[in-house]
């Protein structure tokens, strides 16, 4: 390593070993978040500019340079070297290198233990935007889908069997309002994360930096960090961010394991689109999902992410410690993972079709509409304890017999009970059991449109959330 790159060599009089070097150097991914860091290098420099010791002519130039370096950071026309330890080094050599001595000014009243906790505050305010539109996508999928079966029966299941008709729609809305509450959680993180940390600088505050809900406004947040020694100590932020992440994956997997099971044969209820399938290297006739497959399994990976970086702060002294470099290799996988499973959820859901005649047969399979019964028994003033006897009963009779609620006279209906009579098969058809759902949350078609109008509002406003931020946003990643 090039010792002269480094920010830290001053007291040192020998060099350091190749060992030290190879193992205190960041991790590639984490100088991703070079455009975050110049961000906030612009805020700083104004500070710096506020407390007299950069004057106005070394402002301007200080902030066309860093807009310059964002700008070829961006086009990919630099690139940290093997001498640069972190970001943070392999930003101030390019400042020093196109300024001269005056880039070494912006070190003052700042350190990499602010710089770090609000280089990676801004890449996730950035991210929980990216990663909630595309959630939005995955939503408005969903929504899609139920819009097109609203009156569309499936059986809907409890321990995973049979046991009352519901519309697809209202099926599919079940995973959408979860993804809901996930987006909602996400703004929430957001109005608790829009706090700078920077002005904290080691741990105690800046000498220089005096200002610095001055320069978090600058950089899009709402106020400043109350504490020094916490704003550069704490990451209950990350670990808040990655448990909604987890959290957001964890009903994307049932939502996948739900279709994975919707599209093999034994279920049948949907087909999935070739484009969003693969096939068996050994079996020609398979038509996998594994898009499913794959989101579903890393649900498991993002929860490893949170629970690695829990484990890396507990019990750790204030204020800055190294472990707590794991925060970015935590997120950057997380936001990673989402980024590149959501997309390919959204489309297997958009482009699979329903089968609908095979669901309309399967939702009253299993008897399915005993519940019916006893309800319409109810109704004629029978104790439903005693009409769920009935109604079990009748189940019963036709099992033995192998029929089903269509097949019955009205004298095997009496012969079962004689307050079985005729005029319970008022209630013995699909769109009746449907429609008898009609309380708010209820299954019945009606209420379902109602629920999506609701849900589509969310996802408007969600969206509106997203769009309305001052901060950076970078929509690519970055030299690493």
């Amino acid at each position: 390593m090039k010792e002269q790159t480094k920010l830290w060599g001053g007291r040192f009089a020998g060099t350091s070993s190749p060992e030290l070097s190879r193992f205190s150097r960041s991790d590639p991914r984490y100088f991703r978040m070079a455009p975050y860091d110049l961000h906030g290098s612009r805020a700083h420099v104004r500070e710096l500019n506020r407390s007299g010791l950069i004057d106005d002519a070394e402002l301007v130039i200080f902030l066309d340079t860093i807009d310059a370096l964002a700008r070829d950071i961006q086009e990919d026309r630099v690139a940290p070297q093997e001498a640069d330890e972190d970001v943070h080094t392999f930003l101030e050599r390019l400042l020093i290198e196109r300024m001269g001595a005056t880039g070494g000014k912006i070190r003052a009243g700042r350190s990499r233990n602010d710089q770090a906790a609000n280089d990676l505050r801004l890449y996730m305010r950035d991210k929980v935007r990216t990663v909630s539109e595309l959630l939005i996508e995955l939503t408005q999928a969903l929504a899609s889908q139920a819009d097109q079966h609203l009156h569309t029966p499936v059986p809907g299941f409890t321990h995973l069997q049979s046991a009352q008709p519901v519309v697809f729609g209202h099926q599919i809305l079940a995973h959408a309002q979860p993804l809901i509450r996930d987006l909602e959680r996400f703004q929430d993180w957001d109005r608790r994360a829009a706090v700078s940390p920077l002005g904290a600088a080691a741990l105690a505050g800046s000498t220089f930096a005096l200002n610095p809900e001055l320069a978090a406004r600058d950089q899009g947040y709402e106020t400043s960090a109350e504490n020094s020694i916490d704003a550069v100590g704490s990451r209950d932020a990350a670990i808040e961010f990655l448990f909604v992440c987890s959290l957001t994956l964890i009903d994307i997997s049932r939502l996948c394991e739900e279709i994975i099971s919707w599209a093999s044969q034994q279920f049948r209820w949907i087909t999935m689109d070739d484009a969003y399938c693969t096939g068996s290297s050994i079996m020609p006739q398979k038509k996998n999902p594994d898009i499913a497959e794959l989101a579903r399994g890393k649900a498991g990976r993002v929860l490893g992410d949170l629970v690695g970086l829990m484990a890396a702060v507990k019990s750790l002294p204030l204020a800055y410690n190294r472990d707590l470099a794991e925060d970015k290799n935590a997120v950057l996988d997380a936001v990673d993972t989402l980024e590149v499973a959501l997309p390919a959820l959204s489309g297997l859901v958009r482009t699979f079709t329903v089968n609908v005649e095979e669901v309309r047969r399967q939702a009253t399979a299993g008897y399915t509409l005993a519940t019916e019964v006893a309800d319409w028994l109810a109704r004629q003033g029978i104790p439903f304890s005693e009409a769920h006897d009935i109604s079990g009963a009748l189940v019963r009779f036709c099992e033995s017999r192998g029929l089903d609620y269509d097949d019955l006279s009205d004298e095997q209906l009496a012969s079962v009970d004689r307050r079985l009579t005729p005029d319970i098969r008022e209630v013995l058809t699909l769109e009746a059991a449907l429609e008898a759902h009609s309380g708010f949350g209820g299954t019945s078609p009606t209420r379902v449109a109602e629920q999506l109008i609701r849900l589509r509002a969310k996802l408007d406003q969600i969206k509106s959330w997203a769009a309305d931020y001052n901060g950076l946003r970078v929509r690519s990643h970055h030299a690493g």
